[in-house]
């Protein structure tokens, strides 16, 4: 079990609060050393679907795509 869960509830309708928990995962927690996986709760389920992640950009930050390949690329555990 990682010693930071972070839990990502908002789904695809607002894709800048969306990709947050990822970017929190894949360029905060796991570079500084901190364990860490994403657990998905209600509309966030949706953002683990191909056509889903092809179309969240959100605002600031680098498109959930990316995002997901960089948390898989740090064997971020996803909890569903």
């Amino acid at each position: 079990m990682p010693s930071l869960l972070i839990v990502a509830a908002t789904g695809p309708e607002d894709p800048t609060r969306a990709s947050i928990p990822f970017h929190i995962a894949c360029n905060g927690a796991t570079p500084a050393g901190t364990e860490c996986g994403v657990a998905f709760a209600g509309d966030a389920a949706e953002l683990l679907k191909p056509d889903v992640i092809a179309n969240v950009f959100g605002l600031g930050i680098p498109p959930l795509r990316e995002l997901l390949d960089k948390c898989i690329a740090q064997n971020i555990h996803f909890y569903v």
